[in-house]
């Protein structure tokens, strides 16, 4: 790969002209935000490269903005690796807190259920197909062994169908005009899926450059590479690779400022931007499948673990799922927040104004302490005593007297934040 080092910055180039606007496209005005920051020197390909035509990084940006590739489908191979233990058993804790009083045996929720399946893609390698036919139309599946997790949106209709189990729970798209439904375009589990998220967090803290070329699944791309200028944060760059001819990512990869191998890695092994066959995105539950409806998971609030409760993010500028800056930094809004860009660090009060003891259960799941416990590491300073909870990417302080700090930041900036605010 060919380095691109003169990242000079422009104010001439604007956002891209507007058009009409896809669940899953980039917000065309980040190519503008992008504008300020990126490097305008492209970057030419390294030997065993493809050799593509120059581009800058604004008119790369500008490319993935612009992309209007509806129609796909594919494998892609995710593996995460974020320091934090397998969420297997975690996953299994949540769905079991869904289980309606008096469930037959305790047994707990549906295996089928979006919300807790996919948290296993936090860890560990995983291969999934996906497939997309316009706004209305996405499968997206987890391949298993002998076996397989799928999530299908057709029209109205939402499935999600656990084949090990043989359990489905129905859903309906009311995005148009109601609740919006959890169905395949809005998880963050596609290459195009991540890069929107990282665009997202593009500002003046923020360094974009061309990074040479590469052949991501048979087709010809552009590296571009976004990095932090700010000191102290977690994410040491992040790696897009850009179809050459349609703009869209191919590849995304998250590296820990750390060290060592992604914390993030997910890539399409092969991909096609024909007409997928409509047979894909059809279902219908298998004989003898036990379907949920997922009215009757929303009647099971009350059994949700009190820790869950009242966790909604929200929802950034204009309604932009996951604007706001990286890694969801738009959860962050109505809370104090120190700092900008890359070392944001929110700060929040613990209900009741005391932290957990160490070690304690309380009304947490006994997987989810387990998970917590193993996370954890005493440290002391100015503020007093805490507990830091750390992964690769994000960190949080829970200090002894009740407060919270939190951010993708190393520990260290996490206790400077708490001893400057004693």
């Amino acid at each position: 790969m060919a380095p691109n080092d003169d990242a000079r910055t422009t104010d001439e180039a604007g956002a891209p002209g507007r058009r009409k606007a896809a669940r899953y496209a980039v917000p065309v005005a980040v190519a503008g935000v992008a504008a300020a920051t990126i490097g305008l020197v492209p970057a030419l390909a390294a030997s065993g490269d493809p050799d593509l035509p120059q581009i800058t990084a604004q008119e790369l940006v500008e490319k993935i903005a612009k992309s209007d590739a509806q129609q796909l489908s594919g494998s892609v191979k995710i593996s995460t690796d974020l320091g934090i233990p397998s969420v297997g058993g975690l996953a299994g804790g949540l769905a079991g807190g869904l289980a309606p009083e008096g469930g037959k045996d305790g047994d707990g929720g549906p295996s089928a259920s979006p919300d807790a399946r996919l948290l296993e893609l936090a860890s560990g390698t995983h291969t999934l197909r996906v497939a997309a036919d316009g706004p209305d139309k996405q499968r997206l599946s987890i391949l298993e062994d002998a076996a397989e997790y799928s999530l299908i949106h057709n029209g109205d209709d939402v499935w999600a169908y656990d084949s090990a189990a043989n359990e489905v729970v129905h859903s309906k798209d009311e995005s148009r005009g109601g609740e919006h439904r959890k169905s395949p375009e809005d998880l963050p589990s596609t290459p195009k899926d991540l890069a929107d998220e990282a665009l997202k967090a593009v500002d003046d803290t923020t360094s974009v450059t061309v990074d040479g070329t590469a052949r991501i699944a048979g087709r010809d791309a552009y590296q571009l590479l976004i990095k932090p200028k700010q000191s102290g944060s977690t994410i040491g760059s992040i790696r897009i690779a850009v179809d050459a001819e349609n703009g869209v990512p191919l590849k995304f990869t998250l590296l820990p400022s750390s060290g060592g191998k992604a914390a993030v890695d997910a890539g399409f092994t092969k991909v096609d931007f024909t007409k997928p066959a409509a047979s894909t995105f059809d279902f219908s539950p298998p004989k003898g499948a036990k379907v949920t409806e997922s009215d009757e998971l929303n009647s099971r609030e009350k059994g949700v673990p009190k820790p869950l409760k009242g966790l909604e993010r929200p929802n950034g500028p204009q309604g932009q799922k996951g604007s706001g800056g990286p890694l969801g930094a738009e959860a962050f809004k109505g809370l104090d927040v120190i700092g900008k860009g890359w070392t944001t660090i929110a700060r929040l009060d613990v209900p009741g104004g005391k932290a957990p003891a160490a070690g304690s259960s309380g009304d947490v799941p006994p997987d989810a302490q387990k998970f917590l416990d193993a996370l954890g590491d005493r440290v002391k300073g100015d503020f007093g005593g805490g507990t830091v909870f750390k992964t690769r990417l994000v960190n949080a302080l829970m200090t002894d007297d009740g407060r919270v700090y939190v951010g993708a930041v190393t520990p260290d900036a996490l206790v400077k934040a708490a001893n400057a605010a004693k």
